[in-house]
């Protein structure tokens, strides 16, 4: 038997873990990633990760600790069934976090105000000051008023308070893309054979940060070179086609890490960090010395560009992808249409 409790231990994040301390049970703990003996505290530690929270049945709470203290009582209640609402729709920890974050400063603002009494004027004035005075973005806007419209709509079952709030018109962005030299000057300036075969099988396959980390060693059939993406964006499986030229690479990394469970793991085992990986695309960069203000998913969006400009046709793309809607994927065609770079300015004839 034994007990867990989170604890800051030297300014870093730890879980102590107390156990009868019996000979076998301390060699077993040794062999843990990360463990460490606290001769002040006279308890053994464990670097505060997901993998061993999951190990040790940490339940993380939904609303942090400091986000309650902030929500005057009356509408603590009301952030709750927030959360609970969106756990029983089945949303996404992200879109979970998102929708908690954004309300939650709204239940700032109020203060000891109950937002179960807001009217749809006081709501419309509440974006004015956002806009206004707090000088939001577009796409911050949308993102705190899909929030307070999903607590009222879905929570309080309030349904017509919205008609006669206007939602902020959404700016029509286009997917940032690196050329297929910048690229493959990146995957040369990467030496680490992990981080190489990241960012390869990102663009190799089209997949979103949170793909590549919660990818399985089990989802790949390189018999049939195919990688299944389990449970993407929208909660959707798909396939993928593995590619060719990573296979042996693959087998190499795989000889030398043996990763357990996650084709990618973290320094302590377990799955390895959405942070991490981006990390690693910044590194890649800034090596590279490529000089563009992108992300890592901008690997998705060359990889999707690349295949149009090859000939591939939309609706494939649209399934390689994940997409629902091919509005999403013809957002490529304004980005890699080879005919209309043809197009010379009539400039260049004078």
């Amino acid at each position: 038997m034994y007990t867990v409790k989170l604890i800051t231990h030297k300014g870093k994040k730890r879980i102590a873990v107390y156990f009868e301390k019996k000979p076998d049970l301390i060699e077993r703990f040794k062999k843990l990633p990360g463990s460490r003996w606290s001769s002040t505290l006279k308890v053994w530690h464990l670097p505060d990760t997901v993998h061993y929270r999951e190990m040790f049945g940490i339940v993380r709470s939904l609303i942090p600790k400091e986000q309650q203290l902030k929500i005057h009582k009356v509408n603590q209640p009301a952030i709750q069934k927030l959360v609970a609402e969106l756990q029983l729709k089945g949303y996404s920890e992200n879109t979970l976090k998102t929708y908690r974050n954004e309300f939650a400063q709204l239940l700032y603002v109020l203060k000891d105000r109950s937002v179960n009494k807001l009217t749809a004027e006081t709501i419309r004035s509440y974006f004015l000051y956002c806009i206004k005075k707090l000088k939001m973005t577009e796409n911050q806007l949308h993102s705190r008023f899909n929030a307070v419209k999903f607590y009222f709509e879905k929570v309080l079952k309030r349904e017509k308070i919205f008609v006669e709030i206007p939602r902020p018109k959404k700016p029509s962005r286009l997917p940032k893309v690196i050329n297929a030299k910048e690229i493959k000057k990146m995957f040369d300036s990467t030496e680490n054979i992990k981080h190489n075969l990241m960012l390869k099988l990102c663009y190799g396959m089209g997949l979103r940060v949170s793909e590549i980390v919660n990818l399985k060693i089990r989802d790949i059939d390189s018999r049939n070179m195919q990688v299944l993406i389990e449970r993407g964006k929208g909660k959707k499986d798909r396939y993928v086609n593995l590619p060719e030229s990573v296979l042996s690479q693959l087998r190499a990394y795989y000889k030398d890490y043996r990763p357990k469970e996650y084709l990618f793991e973290g320094q302590y085992g377990g799955r390895y960090s959405v942070r991490s990986a981006q990390q690693v695309f910044k590194n890649a960069l800034k090596k590279a010395k490529i000089n563009k203000e992108v992300g890592i998913h901008s690997l998705r969006h060359s990889y999707a560009t690349h295949l149009l400009e090859a000939g591939t046709d939309i609706s494939y793309i649209q399934k390689l992808l994940g997409h629902n809607n091919i509005k999403t994927t013809l957002l490529y065609t304004q980005v890699g249409n080879k005919d209309l770079k043809k197009i010379k300015s009539p400039l260049d004839a004078i």
